[in-house]
C-alpha cells in the first residue's frame, strides 16, 4: 500500500472536510496517510504521492493557508520528478476562474516534473451540496491508478 500525503487549502473549511474524507477512504483500504492543512514546504517530502485539495478564493486565487506553500514551491523550483499527485479543486462555476487555485497548483507541479495521477477533479459547490460525495467517487477510481 502507498504512503499518501493529503494537503488542503481552505478558506471556509470545505476542502479540509474533503481531504479528511479522502484520508479516511484511503486509510480504510490500508494506505498510510497524513493530512496537512496548509503545510510549509519543509514539512513535505519531494517524492512519493501527494493529493492536493483546494478551494478557490476570490478571483481564482489560492486560500491564505496554502498560498505560502505555493509561493515557496514557485520560488525554490525544487525537482519534483519523483513526485506523483492527485488534484481536487472546489469552486463555483458562476465565477470566471472556476477552480483556478487547483489549476494553478496543477500547472506548477507539472512544470517542475511531478506527474499527475489520473484526471483533475473539479467540484462545483453549487452542483454538489456535499463535495465529499463526488470526491469519494473520484478517489475510488483514482486509487486504482496508484
Amino acid at each position: 500500500m502507498a504512503d499518501i500525503i493529503l494537503i488542503s487549502g481552505s478558506t471556509l473549511g470545505s476542502s479540509e472536510y474533503v481531504a479528511d474524507h479522502l484520508d479516511e477512504k484511503l486509510s480504510e483500504d490500508g494506505h498510510s496517510t497524513t493530512t496537512l492543512h496548509g503545510p510549509e514546504l519543509e514539512e513535505l517530502p519531494l517524492e512519493g504521492i501527494w493529493i492536493i485539495v483546494t478551494s478557490t478564493h476570490g478571483a481564482g486565487e489560492l486560500p491564505d493557508n496554502i498560498q505560502p506553500l505555493f509561493e515557496a514551491i514557485k520560488e525554490r523550483q525544487p525537482d519534483l520528478s519523483h513526485l506523483r499527485y492527485g488534484a481536487v479543486g472546489l469552486g463555483n462555476r458562476e465565477y470566471d476562474l472556476f477552480c483556478g487555485a487547483i489549476r494553478q497548483f496543477d500547472e506548477l507541479l507539472t512544470s517542475l516534473g511531478a506527474q499527475r495521477i489520473g484526471d483533475r477533479l473539479e467540484i462545483d459547490v453549487l452542483e454538489h451540496e456535499i463535495p465529499e460525495d463526488p470526491a469519494g467517487e473520484w478517489i475510488d477510481s483514482w486509487k486504482k491508478l496508484i
